[in-house]
C-alpha cells in the first residue's frame, strides 16, 4: 500500500511541475529532492535560484562552445589561405627516353634468381589407404595417355610442353610448345 501512496504523490508532483512549466522552461523538474515523499511546494524560491544558476551554467558552456567553433573556423580559413596548389614536374618524356646503357643493367640483377623447374608426366589422386599399400613393383595409373606431351612448370606455373628424351643415360625434356603469355594469363583465372 505504501508504494501506491508514493506513486500517487509522485504523480501529483509531476502534474504540478508540468503546470508550472508554462512559466519557467526548466520548471520544478530541476530539483528532484522533493520527489518521492519530501516536502511539497514550499521550496519554490530556492528552486528558481538553482534553476537560474543551472541556466547560467548552460549559457556559459554554450558560449564557450561557440567561441571554440569560431576559433576553429578562423584557423581553418587561415590554413586554407596559406595552402597553395602543388606543382609537379612532368616526367613522361624522361620515362619514354631510351637509355642505351640502362637496358642491359636492368635485366642483369634478375639473372641470378633461382627458379624451380619441374616436368610432369601426369597426375593422379590416391586415398591414404591406397598410398600405404604401394610397394616395389606397384603400378600407379596417371591421368595422361601414352605419347602425350610432358608439362614443364616453372615455380608451379605451366610454361611449356615437351617430350621425354634420354641423353647420356639421363632423362631430359625436348620442348615442343612454349605457352604464350596470353594463355598463361588465362590459366591464372
Amino acid at each position: 500500500m505504501s508504494d501506491d501512496v508514493n506513486q500517487d504523490l509522485l504523480a501529483e508532483q509531476w502534474a504540478a511541475a508540468l503546470d508550472d512549466q508554462d512559466d519557467d522552461p526548466i520548471g520544478d523538474l530541476g530539483n528532484f529532492d522533493d520527489i518521492g515523499g519530501g516536502a511539497g511546494g514550499g521550496e519554490q524560491p530556492q528552486n528558481m535560484s538553482q534553476n537560474e544558476a543551472l541556466a547560467e551554467e548552460w549559457a556559459a558552456a554554450l558560449a564557450a562552445d561557440e567561441q571554440e567553433d569560431v576559433k576553429k573556423e578562423k584557423e581553418q580559413s587561415l590554413l586554407s589561405s596559406k595552402a597553395s596548389q602543388a606543382e609537379f614536374k612532368d616526367l613522361t618524356e624522361d620515362a619514354k627516353a631510351i637509355r642505351p646503357e640502362s637496358g642491359k643493367h636492368e635485366l642483369d640483377f634478375i639473372l641470378d634468381i633461382p627458379l624451380d623447374v619441374s616436368a610432369e608426366l601426369g597426375r593422379t589422386r590416391l586415398l591414404i589407404n591406397e598410398l600405404l599399400q604401394l610397394g616395389q613393383g606397384s603400378v600407379v595409373e596417371l591421368n595422361k595417355l601414352a605419347g602425350e606431351p610432358l608439362e614443364i612448370f616453372v615455380n608451379g606455373k605451366l610454361v611449356a610442353r615437351g617430350e621425354a628424351v634420354v641423353i647420356n643415360e639421363k632423362f631430359g625434356v625436348r620442348l615442343t610448345d612454349i605457352i604464350s603469355p596470353i594463355e598463361r594469363v588465362k590459366q591464372l583465372a
